[in-house]
């Protein structure tokens, strides 16, 4: 008897399991998947990606969807390669491929800021200094005024502990994270990389690209003496006239990216 009530708890779980599978929104725009695929390869063209990292963006027939590769190094993703993820970072079907396991950073971000539609993680190296020392990276020239006047630092110790691998590996963290983030269009993670989101896909590889950029710059300037960044006001004022630009890099980006084999 004791058998038979433990094998139905099983059974019962697993029928939950299977109701709880997300069901696709159905097949996303293939401009969409290419902007995706392309913004891969773009990113490793750029120095912002190598083997690792990844790019996602928001399911343009649900927002309460993700599209993102396999885990797999980002310059060998094809189109067949993206999967579909609800917001609480299940794959609808990973066709028996693995994930990535720092996935959670993309949906809680998608979860608490409604108006990112990507998403770029990277271990952008000019970055990484800045997330380790007290030098607070800052807005250097205007191609990188997104950045705005201060840009935070997640501290993984403060929720996870002095023994972490410093990887966002749950949903905790991630909406630790996504919270350190805030109305930010970049937070660095401090020992790890950075997270750069965006209303687009060629806004994201935009700003992603541009805080490298002004990372390494502002580490050239410093070398030289006092450093004048821009103000507040100055920021805003750069940042609107680039959102309206970022087709010009973008198509030429993608263009060397997709180049045939």
């Amino acid at each position: 008897m004791r058998a038979f009530v433990v094998l139905a708890i099983g059974l019962a779980l697993g029928s939950t399991a299977a109701l709880a599978q997300p069901k696709s929104a159905g097949t996303p725009d293939p401009s969409l998947v290419e902007d995706l695929v392309a913004a891969n390869r773009v990113l490793v063209e750029l120095g912002v990606l190598d083997g690792f990292g990844h790019v996602s963006v928001r399911h343009d027939k649900d927002a309460s969807r993700y599209l993102m590769s396999r885990s797999m190094a980002p310059a060998l993703v094809k189109a067949d390669d993206i999967l579909e993820f609800d917001l609480d970072n299940a794959a609808v079907d990973a066709k028996g491929q693995a994930v990535f396991l720092e996935r959670f950073i993309h949906g809680e971000i998608y979860k608490a800021r409604p108006d990112v539609k990507a998403v770029v993680h990277s271990h952008s190296p000019s970055v990484i200094p800045f997330g380790v020392s007290k030098t607070r990276l800052k807005t250097i020239y205007h191609m990188s005024s997104f950045l705005g006047v201060d840009v935070p630092v997640f501290e993984i110790r403060d929720v996870a502990g002095p023994a972490s691998d410093l990887l966002v590996r749950n949903a905790g963290l991630g909406a630790d994270l996504a919270k350190v983030l805030s109305d930010n269009t970049v937070a660095l993670m401090r020992g790890h990389g950075s997270v750069t989101v965006g209303t687009s896909i060629p806004q994201v590889v935009f700003r992603a690209y541009y805080t490298e950029m002004n990372a390494r710059l502002q580490s050239e300037a410093m070398r030289l003496g006092e450093v004048t960044y821009l103000t507040a006001e100055e920021a805003a004022a750069a940042a609107k006239t680039n959102d309206g630009q970022v087709m010009r890099p973008w198509e030429l980006w993608k263009r060397k990216a997709m180049k045939p084999e």
